[in-house]
């Protein structure tokens, strides 16, 4: 059999003739719960979305770990990159020039970073042979001076699989008639697309025997770069290679190589909880003042119950379950609202964007164009339990001045 209070608290929810407007602002509370918890839950989701697809871009073309040297010049790449591998957390290493250069062709001249890399080895440590969209990465063959593009680059010089590019080096050479800057032509024999606009527009790729004949490296390189068993291990084994590899050797990870870029992702994601976080805390004070109407209307019942032997305690429960109530309701509900609406994002956004036809993320801002979105269940769990929480101590007070109304007072103009 169920508690009275329980009873009376349950029935009070439902709206009378004389009560109307009081559970109208009851049914608001719900709904700006529940609006605020899927608001909330849905751009905690697609800011983890966010981050997540553009750390997976990053790294499909970047590295877990980079070693260099002074000067961006290692000599001894050889012996430092069998040292870093004998590392139980490192899969593999592999050699790499880096440099700017000029490409041009035609009329076209973009800046380009270039990388010249060993392919067989490059497959270990980046994932790029996965978004090749024409030609291959075993296409750079050494001596061949083959190249491969970032997609938006190959827009920009308006070229394929076949065309040939010029490779203009900053470094110049000297000659009778002055310094003049090095040139080379380069084929074309492939092009990717990691859907990362800094690399789809700026990358070129040669054959790292090319890139140390073009830039007069000899048989040195930039660096090495790893791939590792765990990524979120990056820090930690970047500092066990430092200790085994010695002060010569600049070791930088992911994270510190992005460093800015992951802590405004989270610091925005921190801001946007605690701003949506205050409307779900003003839509469960409005639970306050209901229940402070729902008080004075109900004075003279609350007379009849202490006169018929209720206690105080008893009272404010009667009304703890009524505002626990409206807390519960909106918290579930906005709980499924957020979990579906973030489920599917991906189908919602490209419908508002068609009907008001603006494209919400720009790929020349934003890294990605597509609106993308992770549900965890910690930050569904921590949303709903901080807004039910919230919802309760809005109920408190009045709960409690409903309990210290005085039988007499409340029946003396009855």
């Amino acid at each position: 059999m169920q508690p009275y209070e329980l009873f009376i608290g349950l029935r009070y929810t439902r709206a009378r003739q004389r009560s109307r407007f009081i559970s109208f602002i009851s049914l608001v509370s719900v709904i700006g719960i529940a609006l605020g918890i899927t608001v909330l839950i849905t751009v905690l989701s697609v800011m983890n979305g966010f981050q997540r697809e553009v750390r997976t871009r990053i790294l499909s073309v970047a590295s877990h770990i980079q070693i260099s040297g002074p000067g961006d010049t290692l000599v001894d790449w050889r012996s430092i990159a069998d040292k870093a591998v004998q590392n139980p957390e490192v899969v593999a290493a592999a050699p790499y020039v880096t440099a700017q250069g000029l490409l041009s062709s035609g009329n076209a001249v973009r800046g380009a970073y270039i990388r010249g890399i060993v392919p067989d080895a490059e497959e270990k440590v980046a994932d790029l042979a996965q978004h090749m969209k024409s030609g291959s990465l075993e296409a750079l063959k050494p001596g061949e001076f083959s190249v491969v593009l970032g997609i938006e680059l190959a827009r920009a010089l308006s070229v394929t699989v076949g065309d040939k590019v010029v490779l203009i080096a900053p470094q110049g050479q000297v000659t009778p008639a002055g310094i003049l800057p090095r040139l080379r032509q380069f084929t074309v024999v492939g092009i990717f697309s990691v859907d990362h606009y800094e690399y789809d527009s700026g990358l070129a790729l040669l054959h790292i025997a090319d890139a140390q004949k073009l830039y007069r490296m000899g048989d040195a390189v930039s660096g090495v770069r790893l791939k590792l068993h765990d990524l979120f291990r990056a820090g930690a084994v970047s500092l066990e290679l430092s200790r085994t590899l010695g002060p010569d050797a600049y070791i930088s990870d992911w994270t510190r190589l992005n460093a800015n870029f992951f802590r405004a992702v989270d610091i925005e994601k921190r801001m946007m909880f605690l701003i949506v976080f205050l409307i779900i805390a003003v839509a469960a004070f409005n639970i306050v003042s209901s229940l402070f109407m729902a008080v004075k209307d109900k004075q003279a019942d609350i007379a009849i119950l202490r006169t018929l032997g209720a206690s105080p305690g008893s009272i404010m429960k009667i009304f703890l379950i009524q505002g626990t109530l409206v807390g519960l309701i909106g918290t579930l509900a906005g709980v499924i609202g957020g979990v579906l609406l973030a489920a599917n994002v991906d189908v919602v956004v490209p419908f508002i964007e068609s009907v008001v036809g603006f494209k919400f993320l720009a790929k020349d801002v934003y890294q990605i164009s597509d609106l993308p979105s992770e549900v965890r269940s910690y930050d569904v769990v921590v949303t709903a339990l901080f807004s039910f929480i919230v919802s309760m101590l809005a109920t408190i007070y009045p709960s409690w001045r409903a309990s210290r109304i005085n039988p007499a007072e409340a029946l003396r103009y009855e």
